[in-house]
């Protein structure tokens, strides 16, 4: 994934509290690779389905190429879906700010390089409403600073675990993370293919001696 710092752009309100991941992509649509532009069924019931709303925000075209999307609490609850983070990034969200997320979708943000910076509920809902009063004005969520700005002075820190934000600003996820610790894995490896006696992948002990590379590539 591409490294996370500085996320300047159009914002979209979304303040609306409990979206649940069923929302953001009906369960129907998960099975799709992930080369499917997910961005053509994201929040596609409420958008499309019988009693679509009309003026749904991101069709909005004062929010046409938005950035940044700002929510309410418990954004993205309810089922493990990592397709709801796809669906945000192919519509080019970049960072979500809100008061709290469901915790699989966090964790799937995170590991996706999806900005979600936590804020006061009072913050969000003001940040909403100056959106709302200053259509495709920007926001700024500065993650080495930790600081949301916005329209009309408005500035609030946010809130990020430690390693979630080294994640993010190095642009590393857990394969390549794993793989800069290939040395230590092969050795532990070759001192255990000593110990043991189990059944080894043809090959695995020439490739330990040699200490090549496993077959495994970052995504």
């Amino acid at each position: 994934m591409e490294p996370v710092g500085r996320i300047t752009g159009i914002a979209v309100p979304f303040h609306r509290p409990n979206v649940d991941t069923d929302q953001i992509i009906p369960g129907r649509y998960i099975m799709k690779p992930r080369r499917f532009d997910y961005s053509t069924v994201l929040f596609h019931d409420l958008r499309f389905g019988s009693g679509a709303e009309a003026a749904f925000p991101l069709d909005q075209p004062r929010y046409h190429g938005a950035k940044v999307m700002i929510t309410a609490e418990n954004f993205a609850c309810g089922s493990a879906r990592e397709q709801a983070v796809y669906a945000l990034q192919d519509w080019g969200i970049r960072a979500v700010v809100g008061p709290s997320f469901g915790g699989i979708f966090y964790v799937n943000g995170i590991k996706n390089g999806l900005l979600l910076a936590q804020v006061t509920p009072r913050f969000a809902a003001a940040l909403c409403a100056a959106l709302e009063d200053a259509p495709g004005a920007t926001v700024d969520v500065d993650l080495p600073s930790q600081q949301v700005s916005g329209p009309g002075g408005l500035r609030a820190p946010f809130t990020i675990g430690p390693g979630d934000k080294a994640q993010l600003l190095s642009g590393k996820d857990d394969i390549t993370r794993t793989l800069e610790h290939e040395v230590a894995i092969l050795g532990h490896e070759a001192s255990a293919a000593e110990r043991c006696t189990w059944r080894r992948p043809e090959g695995f002990e020439s490739q330990l001696r040699a200490r090549r590379p496993f077959p495994i590539q970052p995504r």
